[in-house]
């Protein structure tokens, strides 16, 4: 009988655990096949480890991973994925905003020899819940990388996704340290089918992404898969430099012509604000890049492991 592997980044969930580990358990009851539950605990500064190591102690499928601190849901979902043994792989957040009643569907999908899907993935068609300038940018953000990546970004695309295991080998195989999963999901190709659902609002506890963290989570997807923002800087420098050189002419012009007045000192300064606005952003836009470089060199461990009961 195969194997389905549900991975579950957790970071301050104690009061969802309960609520989601129900709601998993019933739908594993339903489907035929071997589980294996991995909670991947995230430098948690609540009770969220002492849960996961009580539904353990009652149910061998349960197996967790507790991280020396917070390493982020990125490192999270890729340490779950590599110590998952299943046929089948899902990840899946543990606030219930990732339906598990969605599973069997899913399942049913991607055991259909007639489709051939490899992976079939969750987007939201709405954002009903959400803060409006939240969902704003989400769709600005969505409509802006596709434009300037040739990866493809499905707008409203969630993390709950379910895979087979040739997937889940291919995207193990990119081991960079600065991770943008949807992105990596989408590089690494096979055949996908989107489900569509309506949002779901969180069962318990609050959310751990502020609007500040996705921007800078928008950032590191432009960054990881584009590289327009550095032909942009160097297209706004190369104007800048013609509209220069036509300044110079006509300056040039303008003196021997009418003489050389001495008013115009407001609109220069102004001017050299701006130029110099240009100048630092596009020199934020390099060391973005240069930043990644470097951390990417340093060679350091995606997470650490403080304990585990997996291979237990």
């Amino acid at each position: 009988m195969k194997k389905i592997s549900i991975i579950v980044p957790c970071y301050n969930e104690e009061q969802a655990l309960p609520y989601f580990y129900k709601e998993i358990n019933n739908i594993s009851k339903e489907i035929k096949k071997n589980f294996e539950f991995i909670f991947i605990n995230d430098g948690s500064k609540d009770k969220t480890i002492e849960i996961i190591k009580k539904y353990s102690q009652k149910d061998k499928r349960v197996k967790y991973i507790n991280f020396s601190r917070n390493f982020g849901k990125e490192a999270a979902m890729y340490a779950g994925l590599k110590l998952s043994t299943g046929d089948y792989v899902a990840i899946m957040d543990a606030d219930l905003q990732d339906p598990p009643s969605l599973l069997p569907r899913m399942l049913e999908i991607i055991e259909d020899k007639k489709t051939d899907y490899d992976c079939v993935g969750l987007r939201r068609i709405s954002r009903k819940g959400e803060p409006p300038i939240r969902s704003f940018f989400a769709r600005r953000f969505y409509k802006l990388i596709n434009k300037m990546s040739k990866i493809e970004m499905v707008d409203g695309a969630r993390d709950y996704r379910l895979m087979t295991r040739q997937v889940v080998n291919s995207i193990l195989e990119l081991k960079e340290y600065n991770r943008y999963s949807k992105g990596l999901f989408q590089f690494v190709g096979y055949n996908t089918k989107w489900l569509e659902y309506e949002n779901i609002e969180r069962v318990a506890g609050e959310t751990k992404w502020s609007f500040w963290k996705l921007f800078l989570y928008a950032i590191e997807g432009i960054i990881a898969f584009s590289t327009v923002p550095l032909a942009i800087a160097s297209i706004t420098g190369f104007i800048f430099c013609l509209i220069s050189f036509i300044m110079i002419i006509v300056i040039i012009i303008k003196t021997l012509v009418f003489g050389d007045p001495t008013s115009g000192w407001p609109s220069l300064v102004c001017i050299i604000f701006f130029v110099s606005g240009v100048q630092l952003f596009s020199l934020g836009i390099l060391g973005q890049y240069l930043s990644k470089t470097y951390l990417e060199t340093k060679n350091r461990p995606i997470y650490i492991i403080k304990e585990t009961n997996i291979n237990e």
